[in-house]
């Protein structure tokens, strides 16, 4: 079958199958007599191994590191370490979600402050409960998913722009462990 063809059968696109081909994750295939690409049943079976992978949130490493396995092996550990980073994920996640609730309840008093300040945030995040570690994953999950949100916020604080950037970069780093 064609790269469009599998691509279809898999809901992938073209360019990501010729990706996954250009860093070893599928083969290369033999080409026809036309010069298309012509994978067979292994390489579907193969991609589909890949998608189900994907969809639990596999980085392409650890895939390519598991289907490069003879017979899968070593596929339940990998699993229960992503079982292990989703639990955390979703630990982060609650108590984000507290901090907002709290925030929440306490907006009236929020709302009279016309001048929210960096120190003011903190005191309500430690109040919350946040440790250092906590804050710095909260800001690492901020920049993350909403980048220009995040520094909109840390400016809504007055924080000096020097200071923004500096937040920012160190938000891009990881914990200590």
């Amino acid at each position: 079958m064609t790269v469009s063809a599998l691509g279809r059968l898999c809901g992938l696109s073209r360019s990501t199958l010729l990706y996954y081909e250009s860093i070893g994750l599928l083969r290369r295939p033999p080409r026809t007599g036309g010069n298309y690409r012509a994978y067979g049943e292994a390489d579907l079976r193969r991609l589909r191994q890949i998608g189900l992978y994907r969809k639990v949130g596999l980085s392409l490493a650890a895939i390519r590191a598991l289907v490069d396995r003879p017979g899968g092996g070593g596929a339940r550990a990998v699993l229960e370490r992503r079982l292990a980073d989703i639990d955390m994920e979703i630990d982060t996640l609650r108590g984000h979600q507290r901090a907002i609730l709290r925030l929440l309840g306490a907006s009236r008093s929020l709302e009279r402050k016309a001048a929210m300040t960096k120190e003011t945030w903190v005191a309500i995040m430690r109040r919350t409960g946040f440790t250092d570690e906590d804050m710095h994953r909260w800001h690492q999950e901020f920049e993350r998913s909403a980048p220009d949100d995040h520094q909109a916020f840390l400016e809504f604080l007055h924080i000096p722009h020097d200071e923004v950037k500096a937040i920012r970069a160190w938000s891009r780093k990881a914990p200590p462990a």
